[in-house]
């Protein structure tokens, strides 16, 4: 899961940062309201934390213009614990939840995730049968347990492999650039490597065989891992 924490307490959104990262969410940050409006825009998120009282461009701005842009991601806000009308406005622009401060950090871990399991879609499994790799009659990446389920035996997957795994199960066959890849895997603010990519497209082919990946090439990569989609266990 990849979340945007909007925030302009330096120590505050730093704290926040690190504790969603060792839980194994990938966390961009962004202490100002025009730098938090520009990646809500420019990348792909699961979540955004908001807090509205921002420098340069106020948190109900930037909430609504989220919405305008038809961004329909959940967005936990952020309020002074007893400005109630701040929390009454920015439910009225579109936010889903919100907090005050001071808080600890387990109950916005909590309503995250709720946010999250609440707009996740209910099938958890994406399973194929390949029709043209030995060995292997069905895999299923299982989006709860984070895990690669091959032939009935689960592959616990890292959070980067998961997260790479997911953007292909979710659109096989589609074509992704390696800048893609990397966008959908890293923090903006790290370094953008694209040797890395490489390094986990060879895990992912570990796993699921040398055929499920095919590498275009000047275009990037591509599920071919099968011919059909295979219900999950909660469709039957």
């Amino acid at each position: 899961m990849k979340l945007l924490l909007v925030e302009d307490e330096p120590l505050l959104i730093d704290n926040l940062q690190q504790r969603f990262k060792r839980l194994g969410y990938i966390v961009d940050t962004a202490l100002d309201g025009e730098q938090g409006l520009y990646l809500a825009l420019e990348f792909e998120y699961d979540l955004i934390i908001l807090d509205l009282g921002l420098p340069k461009l106020p948190g109900l701005v930037v909430l609504e213009k989220i919405r305008e842009a038809g961004k329909v991601l959940p967005i936990l806000i952020l309020t002074a614990r007893n400005s109630w009308q701040e929390r009454v406005e920015g439910l009225k622009k579109g936010a889903d939840d919100y907090l005050g401060k001071p808080f600890h950090f387990e109950e916005l871990l909590v309503r995250s995730q709720s946010l999250l399991k609440r707009h996740q879609p209910k099938n958890t499994q994406i399973c194929f049968k390949p029709t043209h790799i030995d060995g292997i009659t069905i895999v299923c990446l299982d989006t709860l347990s984070k895990s690669l389920i091959i032939n009935q035996k689960a592959q616990t997957l890292t959070p980067t492999e998961f997260h790479l795994a997911e953007t292909f199960f979710a659109h096989p066959n589609q074509v992704f650039s390696k800048q893609s890849l990397i966008d959908k895997i890293s923090d903006s603010s790290e370094e953008k490597d694209e040797n890395i990519i490489e390094v986990y497209i060879r895990r992912l082919r570990s796993y699921l065989g040398k055929e499920s990946i095919q590498t275009l090439r000047g275009q990037g990569y591509r599920l071919t891992l099968a011919d059909r989609l295979v219900d999950s266990e909660e469709d039957k």
